[in-house]
């Protein structure tokens, strides 16, 4: 989910499931403060052959690896990314849960904090976590499809003379998960979008597991991810989905495992299948596997059906078996039930260490209706009729300069202030007697005074009859999630069962098919922050927004002054740039 990754201790010997959300990422929070070192990366983009399922592609990596190369620091450390682009189409990389303090200048993603870097040109990010951020998140592409080859983990190892709040693994491994076209995906997703106004976009043709397609696929028996392992030792998993279009269900053979942690917070541990794993089994092979889950209507078939493994392998004199066990646990594809019960098990710690904070006196509410739905155009005397998805009926439209810039420099109809706090209009959102043509396409954003306390109900819908989860990602700030339920939700009712005792922390969400999912967090992170559902056929449609938090009034509560240097826009804007203050009106 968390698109999605976890970390697990795992304490039994009983096979299980887990599923990852679109970005699903461990990490914990620990209270002292630090102050970190500075770490400096290259990243280098550049197109590289590979060879997976019977045939070779030249595909864009950073530094020639797939998945891209692992960002290990402490808690409390600052990094600096340079990438240069030797590829021939721009590119931007976003830095998935890291709350960039201040910063949304190195955020990342295209259209909204900048412009794309061009080939043959560098720019450095310089990468601020949250000062409680610790365990696993993750980078990738935020401009086109071009994450599918271009991310990597970010590992963030406890603060120099302390620990994990549960007892030190052995050793631990970074998992991620990732789909693998055979062609260039970012011509496909383009012919796809040409083909005709209400075409798809294009199904990956496998999964991989730290870049391998394991031994299902063609062509890939003799190249499948081994993980070596010793008997009776515990070890640590960090997993990253960063599959593009799917939710995942990840298992591994003969070992149950316990969920210690999600998307840079800890959580209360509960057995179910990965990331901590004690081993105990006797010497042998055994499978870890991943298949999609499908939110969507059984009867729709263009999915990505493949099973991806990999394989954990003891250390030892033993004859191996003729063939690794299979988890029998794995989920079936459709199974709703499964996966969201699943989901209900995540408990922040709420201990003196890793205390909650959810805010209790709301200054803004939000029921933002998350839709798939269509948009009329007119071409050339010619209506026709395109594919879109929608937050509260609008529809994102990316303008030619990012919407930061705009909004620091005053620069005038990049966008408008009055995304709504509510649909336009209300009916069964879950029903069956749907109406149409309610979608526009628009730049508009929402505006946060600092330290506004904000409730957000975010309702499923069965609009164009493809209900389906959608996994919402918000940059800059992790929030409560506070409950979740089927239907549509109901004000007086609903609240009742809110957890505000101890709810998981998050930076993505699932919005379950047909229901609804309610979470808060304090707007106390300055910048412009992208909302976007992590399946990137729904980007690709619009399914996303902006939240502007203006300034605290104190240099500490205010942006951070912009790099020397920004990329530029192909299409420089002719208006003179103003000084910034902190004001926004709708242009």
């Amino acid at each position: 989910m968390q698109q999605s990754r976890k970390e697990a201790m795992g304490l039994k010997k009983m096979g299980f499931f887990l599923k990852l959300l679109v970005l699903v990422l461990m990490s914990g929070m620990l209270a002292c403060s630090v102050q970190g070192d500075a770490h400096y990366y290259d990243f280098v983009l550049k197109k590289s052959n590979f060879t997976r399922l019977c045939s070779t592609k030249s595909m864009l990596t950073v530094n020639e690896s797939f998945p891209g190369p692992v960002i290990r620091i402490h808690r409390g450390d600052t990094v600096y990314v340079n990438v240069q682009n030797e590829g021939d189409y721009g590119v931007t990389i976003h830095w998935h849960g890291v709350e960039q303090t201040r910063n949304p200048w190195s955020d990342g993603p295209e259209y909204i904090t900048q412009c794309s870097i061009q080939p043959r040109t560098n720019f450095t990010y310089e990468v601020i976590l949250g000062k409680d951020q610790e365990g696993t998140l993750w980078w990738h592409a935020h401009s086109n499809w071009t994450r599918a080859t271009v991310h990597g983990a970010i590992v963030v190892l406890p603060a120099e003379g302390t620990t994990y709040p549960y007892p030190k693994p052995d050793a631990e491994e970074v998992i991620v998960l990732a789909s693998w076209f055979k062609g260039d995906v970012n011509l496909l997703v383009q012919e796809a979008l040409l083909q005709n106004s209400t075409s798809s976009t294009p199904v990956s043709d496998a999964y991989t597991i730290n870049g391998q397609p394991g031994d299902f696929a063609a062509c890939s028996n003799g190249t499948t991810y081994r993980l070596l392992v010793d008997y009776g030792k515990t070890y640590l998993l960090r997993i990253v989905n960063a599959i593009m279009n799917s939710e995942t269900f990840f298992a591994i053979s003969g070992h149950n495992l316990t969920v210690v942690g999600t998307d840079g917070t800890y959580t209360k541990p509960f057995v179910t299948s990965f990331i901590m794993i004690t081993l105990d089994k006797p010497w042998i092979y055994y499978y870890m596997a991943a298949r999609q889950f499908v939110s969507e209507n059984p009867e729709v078939p263009d999915f990505d059906d493949s099973n991806v493994t990999a394989i954990i392998q003891y250390r030892g004199n033993y004859t191996p078996p003729a063939a690794p066990s299979f988890p029998a646990n794995l989920p079936a594809y459709h199974q709703l039930g499964v996966a969201y019960s699943f989901l209900s098990q995540f408990r922040s710690l709420a201990s003196p260490e890793h205390p909650v904070n959810v805010p209790l006196d709301i200054t803004t509410r939000m029921y933002i209706t998350v839709a798939m739905n269509s948009v009329v155009y007119e071409d050339e005397g010619t209506t026709g009729t395109y594919i879109a998805s929608s937050l509260n009926n609008i529809s994102f439209l990316n303008p030619e300069m990012d919407v930061l810039q705009a909004y620091y420099r005053h620069v005038g109809g990049v966008y408008t202030t009055d995304f709504p706090d509510h649909p336009s209009y209300y009916f069964n959102f879950t029903g069956y007697d749907m109406p149409s043509d309610v979608t526009m396409q628009a730049t508009k954003v929402k505006v946060l005074n600092y330290n506004e306390s904000v409730e957000i109900i975010f309702q499923g819908t069965n609009l164009q009859y493809t209900p389906e989860d959608h996994p919402l990602h918000l940059h800059g700030y992790t929030f409560y999630v506070i409950g979740s339920g089927y239907g549509v939700f109901n004000n007086e009712t609903d609240p009742q069962g809110f957890n505000l005792v101890d709810p998981p922390e998050r930076n993505t969400v699932t919005v379950p098919q047909n229901g609804w999912v309610a979470l808060r967090f304090v707007a106390n992170n300055p910048g412009v922050w992208l909302w976007h559902c992590h399946l990137d056929r729904h980007l690709t449609w619009g399914m996303d927004t902006v939240f502007i938090v203006k300034d605290g009034g104190t240099p500490e509560t205010s942006i951070l002054p912009p790099p020397a240097y920004m990329p530029p826009c192909q299409d420089p804007s002719p208006i003179v740039l103003e000084d910034f203050s902190d004001s926004v009106k709708a242009w």
